[in-house]
């Protein structure tokens, strides 16, 4: 049995992991897919402190092997189902069973669907959710990017690195994202707009050829050509396996105190997957800590 077990291996589970480890705690990661979590989709992260300009992948595999040379175990799968209520804890990772004194739910969020017709139809033929995965794949190409926050406008910027251009479709007449990233895309001679739109409609035959957009105010449509469509209109948590436990809002996001703590003793939340106002690595990494130090406390008190 472990004393402590992790779900997610992002910035906050990555933190947690460190601190556990350091607090004398077997600690064990779940993670389904790469170290790092959303980090790994991350080109170019600039807002990290002691970082000008630092790559997700890297930082990622950096705070990875900080975890590994402390002794925290790593275990590749899903959590489908658990048990939080009493001691131990339990969760289902494929046929296995994990125990555990203490869990910290870590899982992060995902991004949000257009449910448009054509979207899922041409994932991995042209829609895409990550710039720094797939940008490659669009040299000298048209594209499309959804959505007017940070990511969006990030992933923008990342993306006329290879496109001949990119037009970024927004619901609204003014972005969201931060007034330097702005300036920024403003600036750049392959950035596009088009305002107050909705994208109704991805089209293609055997890949996309173009999207089918709707003005907002005047609602006109309009077939806009281009060869990839990139979807930042936000995330939703990754909390399905927490049904039923009482410790979600209406929007599936897990309700915590200051110290990280949910209702059921014993588990804590950190990073995306909680109710927080700010989602950004180094308040997931300081959730981490904090979790993985509150769940040492009350080990301690078992």
């Amino acid at each position: 049995m472990y004393d402590l077990a992790i779900i997610g291996g992002g910035p906050a589970g990555l933190a947690a992991g460190l601190y556990g480890a350091r607090s004398n705690l077997r600690t064990v990661i779940i993670e389904r897919g790469l170290p790092g979590g959303q980090m790994q989709n991350t080109l170019d992260i600039e807002n990290y402190p002691g970082f000008k300009h630092v790559l997700g992948p890297d930082l990622s595999n950096h705070m990875y092997q900080q975890t590994l040379e402390l002794g925290v175990e790593w275990k590749t799968g899903e959590v489908t189902e658990v048990r939080l209520d009493g001691q131990p804890k339990l969760l289902r990772v494929g046929k296995d069973e994990i125990e555990a004194k203490a869990v910290i739910i870590a899982s992060g969020a995902l991004p949000k669907y257009l449910d448009v017709p054509g979207e899922k139809e041409f994932q991995g033929r042209g829609v895409s959710y990550c710039a720094t995965c797939d940008g490659a794949f669009f040299r000298g190409k048209h594209v499309f990017v959804v959505g007017g926050g940070d990511s969006a406008v990030e992933e923008g910027l990342f993306l006329t690195n290879h496109a001949e251009s990119v037009t970024v479709i927004h619901r609204r007449d003014t972005l969201k994202a931060q007034p330097y990233l702005q300036e920024r895309a403003f600036k750049n001679p392959k950035m596009k707009f088009v305002w107050d739109s909705a994208v109704e409609e991805i089209l293609g035959d055997t890949k996309v050829t173009g999207v089918r957009v709707r003005n907002l105010k005047d609602d006109t449509t309009t077939v806009l050509e281009g060869d990839g469509v990139f979807i930042y209109i936000g995330f939703y948590p990754n909390s399905g396996f927490l049904k039923g436990t009482g410790i979600l809002n209406d929007q599936g996001y897990v309700i915590t105190d200051a110290k990280m703590a949910t209702t059921i003793p014993g588990v804590f939340a950190a990073g995306d997957v909680r109710d927080t106002p700010l989602r950004q690595i180094i308040t997931a990494s300081s959730d981490g800590a904090l979790a993985a130090m509150s769940a040492f406390q009350y080990i301690e008190s078992l």
